[in-house]
């Protein structure tokens, strides 16, 4: 017997994807959204495509999907992002990996990633991966508040085929993105109690943009490259900051 499988998304005003998303999906049996009061037409335009939508007042990246995977009605799960798109080879291999009989409880998906209408192919962004089908019962997310991941209790795999992602909307939306992820890791390092001090401000931004730019080749994707390591380079800079005002009770 085929396993039916469950795919899962946590929206917020992604009325331009969904049609995309829905359609590159329309191998799982059921599909679920978890949104977080969108003002767009995000909601409307899901429904009208049979999707199921829970609303849910978006707390932190972690809760909001460990959410949308209790209501799931089946073991296997794909929870892709609404920006990244699934190519009918891996859809194949998706429906493939599901239905073996293998020791694998969870598989990583790489991802070419496109920024400003370009494929970015260094600054990091070469080994791109993140883990997007499971099974549920040997799988959660592990509790951050952003950069969440999912903690599987037994073995992951990797698929042959990746998935392309288009995070980039407009520089606003991304920066807009960066900024959120920030004051989420703000958030995470006050409740550990962890202080700024000169270091958070100068050193770890500056190798941040380095790092990426000359060390992981960054430099190579022209200046897609280099607008990628500096915003990026920034928000690291924005998260210690933000901790910073946490910490005097500024807004």
């Amino acid at each position: 017997m085929t396993p039916k499988i469950t795919a899962l998304a946590i929206t917020l005003n992604e009325e331009e994807n969904v049609k995309q998303y829905v359609e590159s999906l329309s191998f799982a049996d059921e599909i679920i959204f978890v949104d977080s009061d969108s003002t767009d037409k995000t909601v409307e335009i899901a429904k009208s495509l049979g999707v199921k939508v829970i609303q849910r007042e978006f707390d932190n990246f972690s809760n909001q999907r460990n959410f949308a995977i209790s209501q799931a009605k089946n073991d296997w799960i794909v929870f892709f992002d609404l920006d990244e798109i699934v190519t009918p080879e891996l859809k194949t291999e998706i429906l493939s990996v599901s239905n073996s009989k293998s020791e694998y409880v969870a598989y990583y998906a790489k991802r070419n990633f496109h920024f400003m209408g370009k494929h970015i192919k260094y600054g990091g962004w070469q080994s791109d991966k993140a883990i997007r089908v499971f099974n549920k019962n040997h799988c959660q997310y592990n509790g951050n508040l952003v950069h969440e991941v999912i903690a599987a209790n037994g073995k992951v795999g990797f698929l042959k085929e990746k998935v392309n992602h288009f995070s980039y909307k407009s520089f606003d939306n991304y920066n807009n993105k960066l900024n959120l992820y920030s004051k989420l890791q703000a958030e995470s390092l006050y409740l550990k109690n962890k202080k700024p001090n000169a270091y958070h401000f100068f050193i770890r931004p500056k190798y941040r943009f380095l790092w990426q730019y000359i060390y992981r080749l960054g430099i190579l994707d022209g200046k897609e490259g280099f607008v990628l390591a500096y915003v990026h380079a920034f928000s690291v800079f924005k998260r210690y900051l933000q901790l910073w005002m946490m910490y005097r009770k500024l807004e």
